[in-house]
């Protein structure tokens, strides 16, 4: 008897020893882990286990990436536990690392929010370079390239650009949500085959999802969530995933988000499906593709040809909303800028006719408007997160295999040495780069680029939101002035506030109200007598 009570004192003693021998290497692994590799980028001191992690802030990470790159230089490293990232705030090595080896740069790190919401096989958030990845690729490249935009889609841009401009005559009051249904109804006709008539419409919320939320729900939108800093560090330290849910708002946050997406898409789809048996088929991505799977096969599963739909009407609707808010946003601003323009397209259009994309190389400072809205206040500021699958070196620095890739694209366009007053909007930076940005992109003239991140993290969307951009800005300053409001009380100005945009993954500007004054009874006259045209070949997609 106590030679066995012995024995098990002795075995759990050894136990024990293990458990503080397992405990002790786990420990020295994560604070060995947590340090910076002696030839990595050079970055702010690490702390044991958490390396940088508790640097990182819940939101605006692109403002202290801007802050980093100023003190450690344009290229640095941060240790997330264990993990290595490194973040780009140059020009050349963005286009040295992500553009000229895409082969090794081109995956995405795999990350909780995006698995946990289902968001995995996306394109844009998704990992390896699958067949299936493939498959949506060519989707995207062949039906949004610049010439498929040019001689097909332009009708729906320019029909919907017709009834923005009227909608604004009705009621201006809601410019803000008349813009948002421009973006979305664009976006919907082309993939889906049915339009946004309205900003409360179904097509119009499946597109606002990701960047305006559920907030009667008291939730975040899918944008918030996927911001780097927006939930605890599960990647790096995965015993989080163990908290349950009740303890863990932030999973409920993602699970919601998840299962409103599934829902959106599926309705959506349900309402295709619906209308191509009674015989209505349309011209649109959707149909089109649906005619081809049903005669060579299908590439992929139901749920994720929902889904890649869903991602081109978000990645389209989302940059173009945002950045005609934005261009809105500095007109009201910046009156000066609206009288250089008009003086450009009163010589160009007169008032018999609102200004068309044939117009383009006659509006040069149109273009340099629409880039430096996008330099000024980026969709994107810290892009899209790429992984390394191969050391790799750079003019001597060490990037680990399975590092994080950052783009500090807001640093990038804010840095003082290369913009004089990078805060300023200023559409003369851009008057030397008469091209539209998808053909700098392609450029390996990368000291030249208009924009950044890189060609391959936003192609598919660049194309689409650069076009629509050109034509709103282009009529709106050639039918409206723009100006701040006044207090009906006290006839004050009520200042906008250009550093209000929401937290997110992607920026967009909180709603705001503006004045919005048609220039003169003549544009007026032209802009009602354009409608009629646009509606006639809108109501094809209209239920």
């Amino acid at each position: 008897m106590h030679l066995f009570a012995g024995n098990a004192r002795y075995t759990l003693g050894l136990s024990f020893v293990g458990l503080l021998s397992l405990i002790g290497i786990t420990l020295y692994r994560l604070i060995v882990r947590s340090k910076r590799h002696k030839d990595m980028p050079p970055g702010p001191p690490t702390v044991p286990i958490l390396g940088n992690a508790h640097q990182i802030p819940p939101t605006g990470m692109y403002k202290q990436f801007q802050i980093w790159s100023k003190e450690y230089g344009p290229i640095f490293s941060l240790k997330l536990g264990s993990t290595d990232a490194i973040v780009l705030c140059d020009r050349e090595a963005i286009h040295e690392l992500l553009d000229k080896k895409g082969s090794i740069y081109s995956e995405r790190p795999r990350n909780y929010v995006i698995h946990e919401a289902r968001q995995s096989s996306r394109i844009s958030l998704g990992g390896s370079a699958n067949s299936m990845w493939r498959d949506k690729r060519r989707i995207l490249a062949h039906n949004l390239s610049p010439k498929q935009l040019d001689e097909k889609h332009y009708r729906v841009q320019e029909a919907e650009a017709a009834v923005l401009v009227n909608d604004l005559l009705d009621s201006p009051q809601h410019c803000f949500y008349h813009v948002r249904r421009y973006a979305a109804s664009v976006a919907t006709v082309i993939v889906h085959g049915f339009r946004a008539p309205r900003f409360d419409s179904f097509w119009s919320k499946v597109c606002c999802a990701m960047m305006s939320g559920w907030l009667q729900a008291g939730f975040s939108n899918r944008s918030e969530i996927m911001e780097p800093g927006a939930i605890p560090p599960v990647d790096e330290f995965p015993i989080l995933k163990l908290i349950p849910g009740f303890l863990a708002p932030w999973k409920r946050r993602i699970w919601f988000s998840r299962d409103e997406s599934d829902e959106l898409w599926a309705h959506a789809r349900d309402l295709i499906d619906k209308r191509r048996k009674l015989g209505d088929v349309r011209d649109c991505i959707a149909d089109h593709l649906l005619e081809e799977y049903e005669k060579n096969g299908w590439p992929m599963s139901d749920y994720d040809f929902s889904h890649v739909l869903g991602e081109i009407v978000e990645g389209g609707a989302d940059t173009t909303a945002s950045q005609l808010l934005t261009l809105i946003l500095a007109f009201a601003k910046l009156p000066k800028v609206q009288e250089r323009a008009r003086e450009e397209l009163d010589r160009v259009c007169g008032t018999q006719r609102s200004p068309a994309w044939a117009d383009f190389v006659d509006l040069p400072y149109i273009n340099a408007t629409a880039k430096e809205g996008m330099r000024w206040r980026p969709v994107a500021p810290v892009g899209l997160m790429h992984r390394n699958s191969a050391d790799d070196w750079y003019k001597g620095m060490f990037i680990p295999k399975n590092s994080i890739i950052f783009m500090g694209t807001w640093a990038i366009h804010h840095n003082g040495s290369e913009f004089k007053d990078p805060d300023i909007f200023n559409p003369d930076r851009y008057l030397g780069h008469p091209k539209l940005a998808s053909e700098y992109a392609g450029s390996p003239d990368w000291a030249n680029r208009d924009k950044f991140p890189s060609r391959h993290s936003e192609e598919h969307s660049m194309h689409m939101a650069e076009r629509s951009m050109w034509r709103i800005a282009a009529k709106l300053l050639w039918a409206f002035e723009f100006s701040e409001p006044v207090d009906p009380v006290t006839g004050n100005v009520i200042p906008l506030d250009v550093n209000a945009y929401n937290d997110g993954l992607l920026k967009m500007p909180l709603p705001y109200e503006v004045n919005v004054k048609p220039r003169s009874q003549a544009h007026v006259d032209t802009l009602k007598k354009e409608l009629h045209d646009a509606l006639v070949f809108l109501e094809r997609y209209n239920n």
